[in-house]
């Protein structure tokens, strides 16, 4: 499985971004996948998932009411809408998927810049 992750850059406090990861490859071997961020001098930080099965999702507490995280399984691609960016969004975000026999594959991250 690969994973094409994309959407970032630049943007105001307050502003939004979609985040869009696309899959290929194996995609129907996928369970679920995920979001995750890194912020220089922090650990990896889950935010959210998507399960190819059922559609189900979860939300980090941390960013909850702020990021929503949606998927098109016709396009093997989930969707990471954050609205109301802060400063401490500033991170390079990646995608993940996890397939049914456990293994998890990582996309390259993309840059997420919020100025104050």
């Amino acid at each position: 499985v690969q994973l094409q992750a994309s959407g970032g850059g630049l943007v105001q406090a307050g502003g939004s971004l979609r985040l869009s990861c696309a899959a290929s490859g194996r995609t129907s071997s996928i369970k679920l996948m995920g979001w995750y961020r890194e912020a220089p001098g922090k650990e990896r930080e889950t935010l959210a998932t998507f399960s190819s099965g059922d559609s189900a999702t979860s939300v980090a507490d941390s960013v909850k009411g702020r990021f929503t995280i949606s998927g098109d399984k016709a396009q093997n691609t989930v969707y990471l809408q954050m609205n109301d960016l802060k400063p401490e969004d500033t991170a390079v975000y990646y995608c993940n998927s996890q397939v049914r026999l456990g293994t998890i594959y990582w996309g390259r991250g993309t840059l997420v810049t919020v100025s104050s």
